[in-house]
C-alpha cells in the first residue's frame, strides 16, 4: 500500500493509478493501517481530501471510468475541507519522491506492460529536476 508522491500522479502507469484509487477506497472503507501509509493519520482529513482530488483529476484527465465513489463520499461527509496545495507536505517531500521514483524505475526495468518508454522518460525528467 502506497500513496504515490503527488508530483508523479500524471506519469503513473494506468495500473498504478487504478491501484491508487483502490488503496484510497480501502482507506475510506476501513481507515487501514499500513506501515507505508500510517503517516496520513498525522494530518487532517484536508490533506487526504486534497490528495484524493488530485487522483480523481488525473483519472478524469485520462478518461478512466470511476465506478465507485460511495466510500469516498461517506468518508468525507463531514466536509467541507480546507484547500491544501501540497498534501502530506512533511512526508511527500523530495526524499519520498526519490523513493517513489526508484520503485517506479524498477517496475519499468522489469517490463511492466503499461509502462512505456515515454512515460519512463517523463519520470526521469521529474527526478532529474530534483537535483
Amino acid at each position: 500500500m502506497r500513496l504515490w508522491h503527488q508530483n508523479l500522479l500524471s506519469i503513473l502507469p494506468k495500473s498504478q493509478l487504478l491501484a491508487q484509487w483502490r488503496e484510497l477506497n480501502s482507506i475510506f472503507a476501513q481507515e487501514n493501517r499500513h506501515i507505508l501509509i500510517n503517516y496520513i493519520y498525522d494530518y487532517s482529513k484536508d490533506d487526504l481530501f486534497a490528495y484524493t482530488q488530485l487522483v480523481l483529476h488525473e483519472m478524469r484527465a485520462r478518461n478512466v471510468n470511476i465506478r465507485t465513489v460511495e466510500k469516498m463520499e461517506r468518508y468525507f461527509a463531514d466536509g467541507p475541507f480546507e484547500n491544501v496545495t501540497h498534501p502530506f507536505i512533511h512526508h511527500h517531500n523530495n526524499e519520498y519522491l526519490e523513493i517513489c521514483y526508484f520503485n517506479l524505475k524498477e517496475k519499468f526495468m522489469r517490463g511492466q506492460k503499461d509502462f512505456d518508454r515515454e512515460r519512463y522518460e517523463a519520470l526521469k525528467t521529474i527526478y532529474e529536476d530534483l537535483e
